[in-house]
């Protein structure tokens, strides 16, 4: 047999058997070439505008070259260890070590530069879609075309020709290592397997899981006014990170094995076939799988609590303008307000005015606080806010007397660091009196857009009267604001685009007294949209190489159990009863990393969600859905992967 006609059938047998490592390459190629062709496409002169699209998405190319460096080089261990009888066998008929590292580069060279040149086709058919796809997620109208980069043809090929040559040196250095005998050996070392349950690994254990549930206790309470310190707040954020990852580890090295233990234990020793082909399986190996998936996991938590937190923005964009300007146009400026009104009226657009008059004031706080932050350097007077007050008859349906005041418009973010009571007595500051007024609670709703409540800050309502007094004693040096809120709200909602272009360029340079909600909306809407969109692509491919990875596992784990399933065969066990117990052994090997990633971006969101919007439960669920359904694509390849073998048992 020739040479070349053996690196022939080495190809055909290897294509047969890793066919899906071929696809993630071939998918990885593709969608890197795609990012980086949207890099140099002259459409994303229109993201410029608003954000910088090139930017982030040559941030995103540099992240997705780790996550395909470290699964490639990770794939090819597996594969070079899979095939170490193989090498074995070439050097027991005489071939030199340097033979058989220039028929393994020669055999990797094709289908490595093969799938590269596949991947690279697939890359350029696909980058106009996913133009389409970026423009549509950030809202700008223009029509995207197909573009062929050749900075992006060269930046792909250097890139993947590096990642060639360090697996072509992982190579190298695997076959000069091992001797004849190691070679042989090499699999059946790969996974060690526990013979019996220790006491230690009972206790280390339950440590997994405690640690994991005092992360999430404390995660609860990162930002519930608990820390009031920037120290503090920094310690406890390492301390969630370090425990849960610990935990996490030490979950996988003797929780699973543990809690197992207790259901075979439960059993009485009485195991059925499903037992056997998934409890007692799963016990001895994921322990020696421990790291691995310890960073499998972590890393689906990161992508999926990323993904969760940008979209729960993109989701909320819309509400929140709502929140931060509650008319459809906040105008700082009389005469500027007569301009617009004007312009409106010159284009019959029908339209309704608001004013109310808004002084800002010193308002001790100190006794309906429940957070103490006497000790807090994160804030400069922690019983004293600045407030924006208008009168109760700016206000439909409230009625207030003159002792007393009612908040409204407080932000979701500062009410998780400084929360207040229901009740109690706040004061007015001003530079001659001091008046004070019985807190009657809080109020939904915004009244006055964001720039007079310095961003989040509520607003105080009290009576005509009391208003009159605070504007007769005003702090000159603390009006930062019109003293007048003017809000303009368009009849016919489908005119208000029309509206917002006539606002844009009548309005400038004031400094942001004047705000469109429109614009706001479309503002946030494009920047999150661009982090949701590369989020995603990255937690997409981090998706396909990790349940690769999980594939591969399940290849080399059903080849070494290949022989049980003869004896089980031979015994008169049909392949029905056996693929019941690994379709249950492949729940757990593919499920437990899900569910374990799964809590841990639910109580990361959880302690956080509120910075980035006003919606939490439906965004998170969709994301985590779509993350299961395709996660779960690779448990299925791996039960009919199984099914092979099985059937091929006898």
């Amino acid at each position: 047999m020739s040479i070349n006609h053996l690196i022939y059938r080495n190809l055909k047998k290897n294509l047969k058997n890793y066919y899906l490592y071929v696809f993630a390459l071939i998918f990885s190629v593709a969608l890197y070439f795609a990012f980086v062709t949207l890099q140099f496409d002259p459409e994303m002169d229109a993201v410029e505008g608003s954000i910088k699209g090139a930017a982030g998405i040559r941030t995103a190319s540099i992240v997705l070259v780790g996550i395909v460096t470290i699964f490639l080089l990770y794939a090819n261990t597996i594969f070079i260890k899979r095939r170490s009888k193989e090498i074995g066998l070439f050097q027991l008929i005489g071939m030199t070590k340097g033979k058989i590292f220039q028929i393994l580069t020669l055999e990797n060279l094709i289908l490595y530069f093969g799938s590269l040149a596949i991947g690279i086709f697939i890359g350029f058919a696909a980058s106009k879609f996913i133009m389409m796809i970026l423009l549509n997620v950030i809202g700008i109208e223009q029509v995207a075309d197909l573009h062929f980069s050749t900075e992006a043809l060269i930046q792909t090929l250097l890139v993947f020709a590096a990642i060639y040559f360090c697996i072509m040196i992982m190579n190298l250095l695997f076959i000069k290592r091992q001797s004849i005998l190691a070679l042989f050996r090499v699999r059946s070392s790969t996974e060690a397997r526990a013979k019996k349950m220790s006491a230690f690994e009972m206790i280390v254990g339950i440590i997994g899981i405690g640690l994991i549930i005092l992360g999430y206790f404390v995660s609860t309470k990162l930002f519930s006014g608990d820390f009031v310190t920037f120290p503090q707040l920094i310690i406890a954020m390492v301390s969630i990170l370090a425990s849960v990852i610990i935990g996490t580890y030490l979950f996988y090295k003797g929780s699973v094995s543990f809690i197992l233990h207790l259901i075979r234990k439960s059993k009485g020793g009485y195991l059925n076939l499903n037992d056997v082909l998934s409890l007692s399986s799963i016990m001895f190996r994921m322990k020696s799988n421990a790291l691995l998936l310890t960073i499998i996991t972590t890393v689906s938590a990161l992508a999926i609590g990323l993904l969760s937190l940008s979209y729960i923005s993109y989701y909320s964009a819309e509400k929140s303008a709502e929140q931060s300007v509650p008319a459809h146009f906040s105008i700082g400026a009389a005469e500027k307000a007569e301009a617009f009104k004007a312009a409106l009226d010159t284009e019959k657009i029908a339209y309704e005015e608001t004013k109310i008059d808004v002084v800002q004031v010193d308002v001790d706080v100190s006794q309906i606080m429940e957070t103490d932050f006497s000790e807090s350097e994160m804030v400069t007077d922690p019983n004293k806010m600045t407030l924006s007050v208008v009168s109760e008859d700016a206000i439909e349906g409230i009625d207030v007397s003159s002792e007393e005041v009612i908040f409204t418009g407080y932000s979701g973010v500062l009410q998780q660091f400084i929360s207040l009571k229901e009740s109690g007595e706040v004061s007015f500051i001003t530079p001659n009196e001091e008046i004070k007024q019985d807190f009657l609670g809080l109020r939904e709703g915004n009244i006055l857009s964001y720039n007079f409540t310095a961003g989040g800050l509520p607003t105080a309502i009290v009576d005509n009267a009391t208003l009159k007094r605070l504007v007769q004693d005003v702090d000159p040096e603390i009006q930062n604001q019109p003293p007048v809120y003017i809000g303009i709200d368009i009849e016919n909602l489908s005119e208000v685009a029309e509206a917002n272009d006539i606002f844009q360029s009548l309005i400038t340079d004031d400094d942001g007294m004047s705000l469109s909600r429109l614009s706001l909306f479309q503002s946030q809407k494009s920047a999150m949209g661009l982090i949701m969109f590369i989020v995603g692509f990255l937690g997409l491919a981090f998706l396909i190489t990790s349940g690769c990875i999980l594939y591969f596992k399940q290849m080399d784990e059903s080849e070494e159990e290949k022989a049980n399933y003869t004896i089980l065969r031979k015994l008169g066990f049909t392949q029905g009863d056996l693929l019941r117990g690994i379709w249950r052994k492949q729940l757990f090997n593919f499920g437990i990393p899900l569910i374990i990633g799964l809590s841990h971006s639910y109580f990361a969101v959880k302690s956080g969600w509120f910075f980035f919007g006003t919606e939490l439960l439906t965004p998170m669920i969709i994301v985590m859905l779509i993350y299961t359904a395709l996660y779960s694509i690779f448990g299925i390849l791996s039960v009919l992967y199984y099914k092979r073998v099985i059937r091929e048992s006898l």
